[in-house]
Parts: C-alpha cells; sequence; structure tokens
C-alpha cells in the first residue's frame, strides 16, 4: 500500500507553483496605475483651452473710445439714370464698375419718330418764311399803287372809290405782313421743341460717378414713370458718386449723450479689420426710432479710397477728446469679463510664456462700455484670460484657443 501510495503521489500536479506567479499581476497594476495617475498629477492635467486679449495702455496721447457702435456705409448722392421720355433703347454705353463723368452719353433711345418731327418743323419754318417774303413783294407792289392813286387823286383823275380800295389793299397786306411775321418765332419754337424731344433720345449721367447696376439692355422699353405688366424698364443703371460715401449708424437712445458733432470717431471695416479709418461726426439725425430705440448718427469718413463701396458693414468708435492739459491717465484697458473676483480680490489672469496661468491682483479704475480700466496691476501688452477664468487656478496649464 505505502508503494500504491507513493506512485500515486507522483501523479498529483502540485498547483502552488502556479499559483504564486498569478498573484503577482495585480500588483504590477497597481504599480502602473500609480505611476500614471502621479505623472499626470505632476504634469498639472490636461490644458484648460482659454480665449485671450491683450491688455492696452491707456496711453495720454490717444482718445479713449467712449462709445462703439455698427453701421453701414452709404452714399449721399446716388441716381437711377433714366431718359425724359418713354423709348426703346438702342445702345447702352455702361458696364457695372466703370466710372462716368458729368453729362457724359451712357444711352441712346430710337429717335427715328423725333428725327421725323425735325424735319417736319425746319419745313413748316422753311414755308414761313417764304410765306413772309411773298407778303413783303406784294405789300411793296400795293404801296406804290396806293401812292399813285394819291397823286391821280390830287390832280382830280381818279375816282375816290379807286382811292380807297388801294389804301385797303395796304393796311389787309400789313396785317397779313404782321400775322405771317408773328408765325415764324411759333414755327421756331416748335423747332426747338422737336429738337429737344430728340435730345431727349441721348441719356447722360448727371454727375460724376461709379456705375453700380446696369439695368437695361438695347430693344427693350425705358420710361420715366413705372408701367405696368413688367415689361418696361424704369432706368438704364444706377450711378454712384463714391465721394458722398458716409457711415450711418445706430446708437441706443441710453448712450446718445456721448456723442457729439465733430465728435473724433475711429472707423474700421468688417472686410479690412486691420484697417483704421479717421472719421468725424457730420451730424446727429434729430428724430428717434421708436421700434429700435435708437438714433441714427451720420460721420463722414476722412479717407477716400476706392476699397470703400456702398452698404458695406462698419464698426466705429466714437472717441473722447482729450483737451490739452488734460491730467494724464495711467492705467490699462481690459475687456471687463476679464476681471475674476469682487472688490479687494479683483484679478486677471496672465498667460506666461510657460503656457501657465498667472493670477494678478489689480485694482479698478473707469469703465467704459465693455472696457474697464485697471490702475496697477498691469504694464500692458499682457495676454489676458478673458474666459473660462471661473475654472482657472494659478499656475494651471492652459491653452490659447485659435480664432
Amino acid at each position: 500500500m505505502d508503494r500504491q501510495e507513493a506512485l500515486i503521489a507522483q501523479l498529483r500536479i502540485d498547483r502552488r507553483q502556479d499559483a504564486a506567479p498569478r498573484r503577482r499581476w495585480p500588483w504590477l497594476v497597481g504599480i502602473v496605475v500609480t505611476l500614471v495617475v502621479a505623472a499626470v498629477f505632476l504634469s498639472g492635467g490636461r490644458p484648460l483651452p482659454v480665449e485671450t486679449a491683450t491688455a492696452r495702455a491707456a496711453a495720454s496721447d490717444e482718445n479713449a473710445s467712449v462709445l462703439d457702435a455698427s453701421g453701414y456705409i452709404t452714399a449721399r448722392r446716388q441716381a437711377t439714370v433714366s431718359a425724359k421720355v418713354t423709348g426703346k433703347v438702342r445702345e447702352v454705353l455702361i458696364e457695372e464698375g466703370q466710372k462716368v463723368e458729368a453729362d457724359q452719353i451712357v444711352a441712346y433711345l430710337d429717335d427715328t419718330e423725333a428725327k421725323t418731327d425735325e424735319g417736319l418743323a425746319l419745313a413748316r419754318l422753311g414755308a414761313a418764311k417764304a410765306a413772309l417774303g411773298e407778303i413783303r413783294a406784294t405789300l411793296a407792289d400795293a404801296e406804290r399803287e396806293l401812292a399813285r392813286q394819291r397823286d391821280l387823286a390830287a390832280r382830280k383823275l381818279t375816282s375816290q372809290a379807286l382811292l380807297d380800295a388801294a389804301g385797303t389793299q395796304v393796311d389787309a397786306l400789313r396785317a397779313r405782313l404782321a400775322n405771317a411775321q408773328a408765325q415764324i418765332p411759333v414755327a421756331e419754337r416748335q423747332l426747338e421743341a422737336t429738337r429737344n424731344q430728340l435730345a431727349n433720345m441721348v441719356v447722360r449721367a448727371p454727375f460724376t460717378g461709379v456705375v453700380t447696376v446696369k439695368a437695361a439692355q438695347p430693344g427693350e422699353m425705358i420710361s420715366p414713370i413705372a408701367a405696368g405688366g413688367g415689361f418696361t424698364r424704369s432706368g438704364i443703371g444706377t450711378i454712384v458718386d463714391m465721394d458722398s460715401l458716409e457711415v450711418q449708424v445706430d446708437v441706443n437712445e441710453a448712450y446718445i449723450n456721448r456723442v457729439t458733432a465733430k465728435q473724433p470717431v475711429n472707423a474700421v471695416l468688417n472686410a479690412y479689420p486691420d484697417w483704421n479709418i479717421p472719421a468725424s461726426v457730420i451730424a446727429i439725425i434729430p428724430a428717434a426710432d421708436r421700434t429700435k430705440a435708437t438714433v441714427k448718427v451720420r460721420i463722414a469718413l476722412a479717407s477716400k479710397d476706392a476699397r470703400i463701396v456702398p452698404d458695406m458693414g462698419v464698426r466705429v468708435s466714437f472717441l473722447e477728446e482729450r483737451k490739452p492739459g488734460a491730467p494724464k491717465r495711467e492705467g490699462v484697458w481690459v475687456p471687463s469679463r476679464a476681471l475674476s473676483g469682487q472688490g479687494k480680490d479683483t484679478a486677471v489672469f496672465v498667460v506666461t510664456a510657460e503656457g501657465k496661468a498667472r493670477r494678478v491682483a489689480v485694482t479698478l479704475g473707469e469703465k467704459r462700455d465693455a472696457d474697464q480700466l485697471l490702475t496697477s496691476g498691469l504694464k500692458g501688452g499682457e495676454q489676458i484670460v478673458l474666459g473660462p477664468t471661473e475654472q482657472l487656478r494659478d499656475g494651471a496649464r492652459v491653452t490659447v484657443k485659435k480664432a
């Protein structure tokens, strides 16, 4: 039995040798997880994406913005060029973007009928002048006959009836002559009217400008008044005087007290955000829009440039006029939403060169719309965090969002 038990014992599998290595895996996994957590903790966590802006030094020699608004470029002088009469377009001489001078021909209308009327008026004038010549010759002959009759009557060689007849003939011819002379100016006025009608077949530019719209083509009917049916054009095209461009903005009536006539303005076109255009207030329209609670303000642009075109969007900043000798404004302008905390705990977060957020305590000055003046804490030029500031801690890693 002992021998059999020994043989059976040899056939048994010792599981203790396999169990020992398996117990090492949980320890290895725990060590790895601990190292990863430690590495993440030491590295500061994943960088927080933030939006930033540049702190602007409040230089005393620059005008500060007291109000910002948006508006559009408008033209004070523009016109839809049309003919004075209704007619068919024969030729159009303009294209969009073309510059035209004052009184330049932009189109021709069909002038066949006008030329016919002119020829008829010329013929009538010629006939009136010819009739006038005939009457004058007849009158001269009648006056000579009257003179002979008077001479014969003085010598008692003719009757009173013949003398009276000769006088009546002269009077009648003089009346006809006066009537014929009066017909000459009438014929001349008729000729002038037909020539004016012929001139109306030529459409000219009313002023110097640039063509923005070409509205008619050869063969189409054009009329100075609106016509039904949709087949008659009301104009040849639209011309805009580019020297009359200005900015019109709607200012909230609650802030209109910050705007004055001739106030300096800085204008920036939406199409050219890096181009600052000097401007000034022309006038404040003395009427408010009750539906929008705004007041319209006209602004003159100091720069005349081909890049400025009507209906462009523009952002304007009404500037404070700094008087000579005014106290120097010290500090830095930052957007108000960059502030965190209140009272003595007010601070901003500055992005360092290492990509970390550094909390800087600041002192508040005056406030202008969306901007806040800081009288201490910053020097200007720093990249400050706009948001989210509530999730930041001093020394936290950040990454700047790309615009």
